[in-house]
């Protein structure tokens, strides 16, 4: 590791513990929702025809650098990545933040949702890009189709970072999106797609189309997970109000040399509540030896 990017990481930890330290025992963090951050200004940007829709991304970093793939929760998009974005590129990455189908600034069509599709989807854009293989760190449903990619796609990925993610449906807290964070985080998801999106008057529809794939899917079987052999890391927040930590451990004792990493003091919006600690905890796994 270079002098300067043991400088970043240290200065990336300070931060973080800065940050941590600075909140009082009565405002837990986990229990705010900060605002979603602006995407940094990207080298090349835009809507790439992929499958059958428009698929957008942002390209950030030197296009010779290692591609990282960035891949958003459902019903967010790619600016929720905003804050560690810059940090990602510092340290020698080229960035591809995504939007995947149907959210922020790309199509989607008739098509059912799946993580199938969407996996599909990205494995499309990787082929757009000319990218033989990437990293990919999922958020959410980013990280679902991370695992899914793995299972399906192993030779078009180096490393995940899947946070905050399930295997199946069972894995995921009962009425999670009806009280707190996450349901103020759906009102403002409402208000970005109308913003960001090409067709801003169909957001129930969507709505509709995503809870209809929340409710029987993902459903990847523990034997589908044993098949993995990309390097995986399993990585939640301490206070997740939509994963259960139980069935975070199931994931990384099942898929093989996966690591388990939980953060403290966050929730399931962990990259907006201290961006230094999920940046850190990111880089961490996209760079350190599997044998440390």
């Amino acid at each position: 590791m270079s002098q300067s990017a043991s400088v970043l990481r240290s200065v990336i930890l300070g931060l973080a513990l800065i940050i941590a330290g600075s909140v009082s025992s009565t405002e837990r963090p986990w229990a705010v929702l900060p605002p979603t951050p602006k995407l940094p200004l990207a080298t090349v940007s835009g809507r790439l025809p992929v499958n059958d829709i428009e698929m957008w991304r942002a390209e950030l970093g030197s296009p010779d650098s290692k591609p990282v793939l960035l891949v958003h929760g459902g019903l967010a998009n790619a600016d929720y990545f905003g804050a560690i974005i810059p940090l990602l590129v510092d340290e020698g990455f080229r960035v591809i933040a995504v939007d995947s189908r149907g959210h922020g600034r790309s199509t989607r069509s008739a098509q059912p949702f799946s993580y199938e599709l969407m996996a599909a989807d990205i494995l499309a854009m990787l082929d757009a890009l000319q990218i033989s293989r990437a990293d990919l760190v999922g958020w959410s449903d980013g990280g679902i189709i991370g695992i899914v990619m793995a299972i399906r796609h192993p030779e078009r990925l180096n490393r995940v970072f899947a946070f905050g993610a399930n295997t199946v449906p069972d894995g995921v807290i009962a009425d999670f999106d009806k009280a707190g964070v996450f349901a103020e985080f759906e009102k403002r998801a409402s208000e970005e797609y109308r913003k960001l999106s090409l067709t801003p008057g169909e957001y129930d529809s969507f709505l509709k189309q995503i809870h209809d794939m929340w409710a029987t899917q993902p459903d990847i079987t523990t034997e589908q997970l044993k098949t993995i052999r990309t390097r995986m890391v399993v990585a939640d927040g301490r206070y997740d109000e939509a994963i259960k930590q139980s069935h975070d451990r199931y994931m990384a004792s099942t898929i093989p040399d996966a690591r388990l990493v939980i953060l403290p003091g966050v929730s399931h919006f962990a990259m907006l509540q201290n961006p230094p600690l999920f940046a850190r905890a990111v880089l961490d796994a996209l760079t350190a030896s599997w044998d440390d």
